[in-house]
C-alpha cells in the first residue's frame, strides 16, 4: 500500500516513493538525478506522457508523483483525474509541473486532485521541499498561486457562493479553513492562532471529517467555491 499519509521520513523511516512523469527527458533526469541523492527519497519510475501514468502507479504504487500539466497526448490533468479514479489503492499525492505561475489550469488541477504546483525552474532545495511536504499530507500553494485563484474567482461575480455547505464547522474550524487555503502548513497555522500544532491537525480532520473532503487540497477548493475566502484582499 503505498504511504501517502506519512511524514518526511527520517532514521529508519521507508523513503519517500516517487514517479516523475513529464514529456521533456530532461526535466525527468534532472529531477530524477537530484532527488535520488536524498536518504529519504527515491524515484520508482517515470513517463513521458499522462498515458502511462496509470500503469506505472499501478506497478511502482508511488507516494508522490511529480506530473507536468502539459503533454502531447494525455496532459496532466486528464492523468490525475485517471489516478485518482483508481480503485483498490492510497492514492498517491500529485504535485503539477508548469513553467509559469500563472497557468490558467491551476483551478482545474486543483479540482482533479492536484496537492499543490512546482515551476520547473525551482531549485533543488525548492523540489526537495516540495516532494516533502506534499508526502507529509500538506498542500503546496504558493502565494502566487492562491492569488491566482482569488483572481479567477474574482472575474465571476456572478458565480453563487454556497455557505450553507459550511454550517457543520465551528468558528475556529472556519477560521483554521480559512489559513488552509491560502496555503499555510500546520506549523504555521499553530504559530498564528497561538496552538499546538497537534491542535491544528485535529482541527484539520475534524473539516474534512464534516465536509466529506479527502484531503487539504480539497479544503482548498472548499473555501473557494463556499466563498468563505474573500475575492478582496
Amino acid at each position: 500500500m503505498a504511504q501517502n499519509q506519512m511524514p518526511p521520513a527520517h532514521h529508519d523511516d521507508p523513503a519517500i516513493r516517487v514517479i516523475i512523469v513529464d514529456d521533456q527527458a530532461m526535466v525527468r533526469q534532472g529531477f530524477g538525478a537530484l532527488l535520488d541523492a536524498q536518504r529519504d527519497i527515491t524515484v520508482v519510475g517515470s513517463a513521458a506522457d499522462g498515458s502511462e501514468v496509470v500503469e506505472l502507479v499501478r506497478r511502482s504504487r508511488p507516494d508522490v508523483i511529480l506530473m507536468d500539466i502539459r503533454m502531447p497526448k494525455l496532459n496532466g490533468l486528464d492523468a490525475t483525474r485517471a489516478v485518482k479514479a483508481m480503485p483498490g489503492l492510497e492514492h498517491p499525492r500529485i504535485i503539477m509541473l508548469t513553467t509559469f505561475d500563472a497557468d490558467e489550469y491551476v483551478f482545474s488541477a486543483l479540482r482533479a486532485g492536484a496537492s499543490g504546483f512546482l515551476l520547473k525552474d525551482a531549485t533543488a532545495e525548492d523540489l526537495v521541499s516540495a516532494v516533502r511536504i506534499v508526502a507529509a499530507g500538506e498542500s503546496l500553494l504558493a502565494p502566487s498561486i492562491t492569488s491566482k485563484l482569488i483572481a479567477d474567482y474574482a472575474r465571476r461575480p456572478s458565480t453563487r457562493r454556497d455557505t450553507a455547505v459550511l454550517s457543520p464547522l465551528t468558528e475556529r474550524e472556519l477560521g483554521v479553513m480559512k489559513l488552509v487555503a491560502t496555503g499555510k502548513s500546520n506549523a504555521e497555522i499553530a504559530e498564528e492562532l497561538f496552538v499546538a500544532e497537534q491542535t491544528v491537525k485535529s482541527h484539520v480532520s475534524r473539516i474534512l471529517s464534516k465536509l466529506g473532503l479527502r484531503d487539504r487540497t480539497q479544503i482548498v477548493v472548499a473555501a473557494y467555491e463556499s466563498g468563505l475566502v474573500s475575492t478582496e484582499r
